[in-house]
């Protein structure tokens, strides 16, 4: 890769790792599986930079991203007949409070759990819309899917998403 290329590739891609490390989370919802992914996908993103035409990087990786850990997805499907499944490590917090700790880590878990009963393909939206706040319109990039797919997916995923933490609540409080 030219110099000049090299500083645009970092430029498409280096600010977004983050984002790219928390989408390849939720969809295989290991830790150590979203770290090789990423840098799986990085390393494809340098190899076919060439075809990139600018615009937005953080969609472009993010669609690399994607692909990358659904190959991941399949090759588990393969190798062990079943979806591989990780447990998730809480993050840590700030505070010693030790009952808002344990409302927080409550919730959080509560939420996880809501978002990893959803489809995939209701996920990965809900995933890059609310926890990573990419527009329709990148989504629609990185997922390759029309704006309407975008849309819907968000709808149901968003409905199923409240009618399970409904229910949740519902049941701490009777």
């Amino acid at each position: 890769m030219k110099p000049d290329e090299r500083g645009r590739f970092e430029q498409a891609t280096l600010p977004h790792l983050d984002a790219a490390y928390n989408l390849a989370r939720w969809f295989t919802q290991n830790e150590h599986a979203s770290e090789d992914i990423v840098q799986e996908a990085f390393y494809r993103a340098a190899r076919y930079f060439r075809s990139f035409r600018g615009g937005d990087g953080r969609a472009w990786f993010l669609s690399v991203v994607r692909r990358a850990s659904l190959a991941w997805l399949e090759k588990q499907r393969m190798q062990a007949g079943v979806a591989f499944k990780e447990d998730v490590h809480d993050r840590g917090d700030e505070t010693s409070n030790p009952e808002i700790l344990a409302i927080r880590k409550s919730d959080d878990e509560i939420v996880r759990q809501a978002l990893e009963e959803l489809p995939p393909e209701l996920r990965e939206v809900i995933a890059l819309r609310e926890l990573e706040g990419l527009s329709y319109q990148e989504i629609a990039i990185v997922i390759e899917a029309p704006m309407g797919t975008v849309m819907s997916r968000l709808s149901r995923g968003r409905e199923r998403l409240q009618r399970r933490l409904s229910r949740c609540h519902e049941g701490r409080t009777t």
